[in-house]
């Protein structure tokens, strides 16, 4: 399973093309590059020669983005310096250097930013070089280990790619988020992602279809769905087939063994593993050969025939040395470790378990070193982050102060030039209005923060008043448990009390652990459930604690009063530019629970909801998009109320907001 590399892109389809037309386009732009007669020219020319180095000399594209990168900074050229930064980045990449590769892209990304921010012309240019860098850096943090931010840098490239409508480096960023989620484990947001790519690759009719099928179906083998495995691999066989993709043939047909493998055939798992052979052999690859070895040598092993075992694999085990993929080598020799000692060759056995064990020991020194460079990374990005705020809050400084002494030189103008008094005014009166709505800005923001702080306390108080009267009706062994689940939802709740806006998957993580809290408090009195349009990115938030007030609502006026076995259903969907978020119960509807609150001798005045209501205004104060609630009774089909239904329509906010 392969990253699709926004830079080059599909590397292997324009191999046979580029070494003719590479030559030729590289003495073109060296010829323009002795005629360039301005700077600008210059630079553009050095950057644009040392990106044709991109796939057989990184040595020489990082000796010709340096000279671009000095030409530019002298000149101050600040497009050119991004561009030679970036080249940088990519060269470094080329030569494994991670840790210099993420500075070069950090470096471009600093300088494409503050251009984007600037009234420039060429923008849509900027934007475009900001969402290659942002990629960049993803599969930087990817390659690293670093999975938490390489999502970060895809879904901010991803969104500048979706605004431009640019098909063909969306779906290779889909690829890429869906193997970091593969690799992590969590299979069913991987199969999500690899489909989003299948649907764009098929609407293309793009040749590398195939492969991402044949993911999809090792994603199912993974999940023991060996039905839907199956399937998918024999509808990637008809799409390699017809584009004629041999070394995507042969990952199929390892695939297609391991299926058989897994499902007990063993003699189509052996047929298969010698097609993956005979193709891979075909086209020179050792790598997929490698594991066509590895997989037969094993099979055999399993099957008792030791002489072919020890044979597919001693070749197995020398292919992947000679290639260096350790991973390959450890596995090898270790299965003819175990081989050899089962026929009770002890020598033959503790040599090959002495080259697993070197094999393992340079495994384990690569991932140090990796997990050394990864922390670096880190340190670097966060040490950046606070350069980055320390600059910003001087650059705020010095422009409060010299609005300050602009204001004054005005006033002592205004006051010894009369007849300019009307255009001063104007231009004064401007200034002070966009002071004035940045000031209105923050000052929404420190509100919804605000409120969302009031939330917390009165979120504790009921939880507590809940644990109270769990611990008199239900025992201590009961009250334990619940406590226990208590302490996990305040740890949550402690979290996103930093945040005013926190992913939506956290938020149903948040309303699960109450909703089963409450399930305990009130012994199983309801039933609930929580689905999520699959339309919803990942990167989609919303203001932590929005709905749980109308939750609790729903139990103790809707559900409570009922006395009857009752359900609770929680729904995030998307309409249009809004988030539609639905809590529906079947209890005994609002209108006859505001009537028994009115009767009720002890009316309990709902903090919580006048709380809501008032974050509702203050996010649609702050994206000037509309945000309102509706509570209404269920009819049933008699025109009765049978529940209620609260819809809240919210403007579509992400964690990641960056442009």
């Amino acid at each position: 399973m392969k990253l699709l590399k926004l830079l080059p892109v599909c590397v292997a389809i324009l191999l046979p093309f580029t070494c003719f037309s590479q030559n030729k386009v590289l003495d073109s732009l060296l010829t323009e590059l002795e005629k360039a007669d301005t700077d600008a020219k210059k630079v553009e020319l050095l950057n644009a020669v040392g990106a044709e180095y991109i796939e057989n000399d990184p040595a020489m594209m990082m000796q010709y983005a340096e000279k671009a990168l000095k030409l530019a900074q002298q000149k101050k050229l600040k497009k050119g310096e991004g561009e030679a930064w970036f080249n940088m980045g990519n060269a470094n990449i080329m030569l494994s250097n991670y840790s210099k590769a993420l500075k070069s892209f950090t470096s471009a990304q600093d300088i494409f930013e503050q251009l984007f921010a600037e009234d420039v012309s060429d923008k849509n240019e900027i934007k475009g070089y900001l969402a290659k860098t942002y990629g960049s850096i993803g599969i930087v943090c990817s390659e690293q280990n670093n999975y938490a931010k390489a999502l970060e840098y895809y879904f901010k490239a991803l969104k500048i790619y979706k605004e431009a409508k640019q098909q063909q480096i969306v779906f290779r960023l889909y690829n890429n988020i869906g193997i970091v989620y593969k690799t992590q484990g969590e299979y069913t947001k991987a199969l999500k992602y690899f489909n989003k790519t299948l649907e764009i690759q098929k609407e293309l009719n793009d040749d590398t279809a195939g492969t991402t099928i044949t993911n999809i179906g090792n994603i199912y083998l993974l999940q023991n769905k060996n039905k839907e495995a199956f399937a998918s691999y024999q509808e990637a066989i008809n799409i390699f087939e017809r584009f004629d993709s041999k070394r995507g043939l042969g990952e199929l047909y390892n695939s297609l063994g391991n299926y058989y493998e897994k499902t007990g055939d063993k003699a189509k798992a052996e047929e298969y593993y010698n097609k993956g052979l005979e193709v891979f052999e075909g086209v020179g690859e050792k790598y997929g050969a490698s594991a066509s070895l590895g997989f037969l040598g094993d099979l055999y092993a399993k099957q008792g025939k030791t002489e072919q075992a020890a044979e597919f694999l001693n070749k197995s085990s020398a292919f992947a040395h000679e290639i260096g993929v350790l991973e390959q080598v450890r596995t090898s020799e270790k299965s003819l470790s175990d081989l050899y000692e089962k026929q009770g060759d002890y020598k033959l056995a503790l040599l090959h378990y002495k080259k697993f064990e070197e094999a393992k020991d340079s495994i384990v020194n690569a991932e140090n070193i990796k997990n050394i460079v990864r922390e670096e990374m880190n340190y670097e990005m966060e040490r950046k982050a606070e350069l980055q705020k320390i600059e910003s809050e001087k650059k705020q400084a010095i422009y409060n102060e010299e609005v300050k002494r602009h204001n004054q030189q005005m006033f002592f103008v205004v006051l010894f030039i009369l007849l300019m008094f009307g255009v001063t005014f104007l231009v004064s009166n401007r200034r002070q209005l966009k002071k004035t709505l940045t000031l209105q800005k923050e000052l929404a923001e420190y509100e919804q923060k605000a409120l969302h702080l009031q939330m917390n306390p009165h979120f504790v108080f009921n939880c507590l008043g809940s644990i109270s009267s769990f611990i008199v009706q239900n025992g201590t062994d009961s009250a334990i448990k619940y406590l226990s689940k208590f302490s996990k939802l305040m740890r949550l709740t402690l979290e996103y009390s930093k945040e005013s806006l926190i992913p939506i998957d956290k938020e149903i993580e948040g309303l699960q652990n109450y909703l089963e809290l409450e399930q305990l408090r009130f012994n199983k009195l309801f039933d609930f459930s929580i689905t999520k349009d699959s339309h919803i990115e990942d990167d989609m938030a919303i203001p932590p604690l929005l709905l749980q007030p109308f939750i609790e609502n729903a139990i103790i006026h809707g559900l409570v009063p009922k006395k009857e076995k009752g359900i609770i259903h929680v729904d995030f969907a998307l309409n249009g530019d809004k988030l539609v978020c639905t809590v529906t119960d079947n209890g005994i509807g609002f209108t006859k629970s505001k009537e028994l609150k009115e009767n009720s001798v002890t009316v309990h005045k709902s903090m919580a909801l006048e709380i809501t209501r008032k974050r509702l205004e203050v996010i649609q104060a702050f994206t000037s998009k509309t945000s309102k609630v509706e509570i209404n009774d269920v009819i049933d089909e008699n025109g009765e109320a049978a529940g209620t239904r609260i819809v809240l329509n919210l403007p579509i906010q992400y964690a990641t907001n960056q442009i």
